[in-house]
Order: structure tokens, then C-alpha cells, then sequence
């Protein structure tokens, strides 16, 4: 599954009409523990803009000694029921990820090769997400987030991705349309059924070998 993405540069939140943060970093291309810019419901109706870090379980939060595992996308059908995931779902933190493109294996050579995965038409994509807040030691607030994800096996695009014979997973990019919807959402059955990928004339997807692509960039908000 996607555990590494390209996130939007500060100009690009205008897409989602949230105030800018007033200061702060975060690296273009996102990987697991970065912090990465999330959008959320406001409590004014509209939308805002949080820093969060990039998997719903910080690796930092994990007791001394136990297996680390990864947190950073939710299969939306056991969202429900993961202790990971659960508290969020069931108290409807939806939240959407805006990013330029991510990224999944695709093995049609016959080896790896890692593909970016964008909007045909350019703009930023907002994929389904949830989060959740922390309290640090130190009384800092802190939040999390993780990507949902669906079955992709009869989509056209995103089932040409990950290993041969494993079941087809995807994030959801939600249309702009459908984004306070989701935000909004406190039905978590119809959360579920909005979680539809897009056709996929909507996406483009090509080879993005690591060279070039992983250097860290850092977009200033």
C-alpha cells in the first residue's frame, strides 16, 4: 500500500480553501512520522488546515520493547473494529489528505518498479482520511492521521499495482464536490459509502523511479 507520498506546497492549499498555518514546515515527499498538512471540519462550518504526522500511531507512542507495525493507511472495511483505528472511526474524524501524487509498486516488467499516482488534470488530490489528537507530556496538543483504504481489484488503473496475486488496495481521492460531506459526515455507514475511487480517466499514473523524486524538499507554510 501507499507509505509515500508527495504532499502540496503552501500555495496549493488555496484548492481547499483553509487558512495557511502561520508557521511551520513540512517536507514535499512524505514518508512515515513526517508531518504532513491535513484538513479538517471547522468548528465554524468551514474547513482548517493541521500539521499532523503521517501514520495514526506515531512510532515514538509504541511501549518500550513492543513491534513496530505501521498505521498509515486503514483498510476501510476494519476501520470499525482496529484499536488503532476504531476511536476515530466510530467518532467520525474524517479528515482529507491533500497530496500531488503517491506512490505503489507495479511489477508488469516483471520487477518493482515504484509509479506516481496524480490527477490527470494537475490539481492537488484530497484523499479520505482519518485522525486523531495526542496529548504530550510537556501539554502540547498533537494530532495523527492515516489514509483509508478500498478493494481495487476491477478498477482499470489502480489494479495494475502492487505484487502479482495480492488482493488490490487503493487510496480514495475524494471529488471537491464531496469533500465537506466527508468532513462533516456522523453516519459512519455513509462515510463507508463514500469511499468510491474515481474513474479512471479522473487519475494518471507513470514510472517515478526514486532518483530525483526523493530528494527533501521543504515547503514553507
Amino acid at each position: 500500500m501507499c507509505v509515500n507520498y508527495v504532499t502540496v506546497r503552501r500555495d496549493s492549499l488555496a484548492t481547499f480553501a483553509v487558512p495557511v498555518p502561520p508557521a511551520g514546515q513540512w517536507e514535499h515527499e512524505v514518508w512515515q512520522d513526517y508531518a504532513a498538512p491535513i484538513v479538517v471540519a471547522a468548528p465554524d462550518g468551514g474547513r482548517r488546515c493541521l500539521v499532523a504526522t503521517y501514520g495514526m500511531l506515531p512510532q515514538h507512542r509504541l511501549p518500550p520493547g513492543s513491534r513496530a507495525y505501521s498505521t498509515m493507511n486503514a483498510r476501510s472495511e476494519t476501520a470499525d473494529t482496529l484499536p488503532s483505528y476504531r476511536d476515530a472511526w466510530t467518532r467520525s474524524r474524517f479528515c482529507l489528505v491533500p497530496m500531488e501524487r503517491w506512490f505503489e509498486p507495479n511489477y508488469e516488467s516483471g520487477r518493482h518498479q515504484r509509479w506516481a499516482i496524480g490527477r490527470a488534470d494537475g490539481l492537488p488530490l484530497a484523499v479520505a482520511g482519518l485522525w486523531r489528537a495526542w496529548e504530550e507530556p510537556d501539554g502540547r496538543r498533537v494530532c495523527s492521521f492515516t489514509q483509508l483504504t478500498v478493494n481495487a481489484d476491477a478498477h482499470p488503473l489502480l489494479a495494475r499495482f502492487h505484487k502479482p496475486g495480492d488482493e488490490k488496495r487503493a487510496l480514495v481521492p475524494l471529488p471537491p464536490e464531496r469533500w465537506d460531506a466527508w468532513l462533516r459526515c456522523r453516519d459512519t455507514a455513509q462515510a463507508r459509502a463514500m469511499l468510491v475511487l474515481p474513474d479512471a480517466a479522473v487519475l494518471t499514473a507513470e514510472p517515478a523511479p526514486q532518483d530525483g523524486i526523493g530528494e527533501r524538499q521543504v515547503a514553507l507554510f
